[in-house]
This record gives C-alpha cells, structure tokens and sequence, in this order.
C-alpha cells in the first residue's frame, strides 16, 4: 500500500456499497431458504418448545420451588399449550416470515462485519480500534438480549397468561398468530434492551451523559423498571416478577459502568496570604 492512499470517488463508493448489499441479501436469502427446508423441526423443538411442560426453564425452576410452598408450582407435568389456527392462510405466511427473522437473526454478526467492513476505509486507526469493538459489544448483547427474551421473559409471561382464569366458565384458546406476534416481539423488543449500555456509552462519548445521571435517578429507574417487569409479566407472586426485574436492573447497572464518571468540580485554592506587589 502506498503512503499516499488514493481517495474513492463517488462511484466507487457506491459500487462497494452495492457489493455489500448483494451479500447481505445473498445471506440471507441462503439462511431464510435453509430455515424453511427445516421449519418444521424449528417449531416442534423452539419455537413451540415453551408450550409443554418440559421446557427447560420449566424443569429448572421445578427443581428450585418445589421446596418453597409460597411459590408458583412449576411442576406440573399437565401443563401444555394448545394453539388453534384461524385464518387458511396463516400457517404459509408464518413460515414464510419466520424463516426470513430466523435468518435475519442468524446474520446479524455476518450483517455488522459488512457494515464495518464498509465504513472502516474512512476512519482513523483509533476510531477503527473503537468502533470494532463497539460493533463486537453490540451484537453479543444483541444476543444475549434474545436469549433472556426466549428462555426467561416469554415463557413466564406465557405460562402465566396460560394458566390465568377470569372464571372457570371461560375457556383460554389461543390463535396461533396471536402467538407468533408476541413470540418475536417479545424476543426482538429483549434484544434491543439489551443494546441500552451501548447506547449509554456512545452517549456518554458525545457528553451527553454521566455516571451521576444513573446515581441521581437510581430511586426513579428501580420503580420505572418494577413497573415495566410487572407489563411484561402480569403475575401475582414475586418470584415471576424478580425473574424479569433483575436482569433489566442489571442492564442499569451495566451502562452505569460503561458511561463516564462526572468531571471533578474545580476546587479553588485558597487566597495566598502573602500579597505579592
């Protein structure tokens, strides 16, 4: 490479952003076609898998609460989902759409190195060393975000809604697509909170925030984010509740870590008695 590095033009710019289109879309054209071959096994084993008493969250929590009597029984080998379909349609277009999330969710990490890899030329090797590390922190959140969404955050609001009764009269059936909707809005909505200390970061690099923001409303986040566990998981008991709450207070606690402390106050000196002329 030469010193001097010869500067794109315009139409290099866009025939390279071109390239970065067509394989973002060839990736996921490949993953959505692989996810619908084998969409089938993907619903009976995931997608649905909340739905039966074995899920693995289910047999966990058995193992903890059944010595707990004031705790939810989640030991109950009856316990099954049964969803209906309503619209003729609806089966084809679900699979359809679930296997272009799937594969969207799949290429997220390939998606974030193209876009690196497409804006990288036109940063300095510090913002480079920032930014790649910025992109690597968040999709591991991203991740992870999805991961509490589907093995913690939905199957406790579903086993709950579930089991609700307004009167024995009332029988719960639930559609399917009723249940698809709030699966991957539950999931996706998980893994963008989970992008809140990167944004608290890129924030406080713009001096827009500080750690005495997280300090000076701890008291009001506590409430804020009690309020928000209890719309994610209407349940009565405690226990459903600290589920939820804790890893969204965790997330507070996080981005207080990853933001800037407060600038020291400038403390005056003390006036010099000796006056000097």
């Amino acid at each position: 490479m030469s010193a001097q590095q010869e500067e794109m033009s315009f139409w290099d710019h866009l025939e390279a952003l071109r390239w970065t289109l067509i394989r973002c879309v060839v990736a996921l054209v490949v993953f959505a076609i692989g996810g619908f071959a084998c969409m089938r096994y993907i619903f009976d084993d995931v997608i649905l898998a909340p739905c039966r008493a074995d899920f693995i969250l289910y047999r966990m929590l058995c193992k903890v609460t059944v010595a707990i009597p004031f705790l939810p029984d989640f030991c109950d080998d009856t316990y099954v989902v049964i969803l209906y379909n309503i619209k003729i349609a609806t089966p084809f277009f679900t699979h359809m759409t679930t296997s272009f999330w799937l594969a969207l969710l799949l290429t997220f990490p390939y998606l974030m190195f193209e876009v690196w890899k497409f804006i990288s030329p036109a940063l300095y090797e510090n913002e480079k060393k920032n930014i790649k590390w910025v992109f690597l922190f968040g999709t591991l959140m991203f991740f992870l975000g999805c991961a509490v969404g589907y093995f913690l955050v939905f199957p406790m609001t579903l086993r709950f809604l579930a089991t609700y009764q307004l009167s024995e009269l009332i029988r719960n059936e639930f559609s399917f697509e009723s249940y698809m909707d709030y699966f991957l809005m539950l999931i996706f909505i998980m893994g963008i909170v989970f992008e809140l200390p990167l944004v608290s970061w890129l924030l406080s690099k713009l001096g827009l925030l500080n750690r005495s923001f997280f300090s000076k409303y701890r008291r009001y986040a506590i409430v804020v984010l009690l309020v928000a566990a209890a719309l994610i998981t209407p349940s009565s008991d405690p226990f459903s509740l600290a589920c939820v709450f804790f890893p969204l207070y965790g997330l507070y606690e996080l981005s207080a870590f990853f933001v800037k402390k407060p600038p020291e106050e400038e403390v005056d000196e003390p006036e010099s008695d000796i006056v000097k002329y």
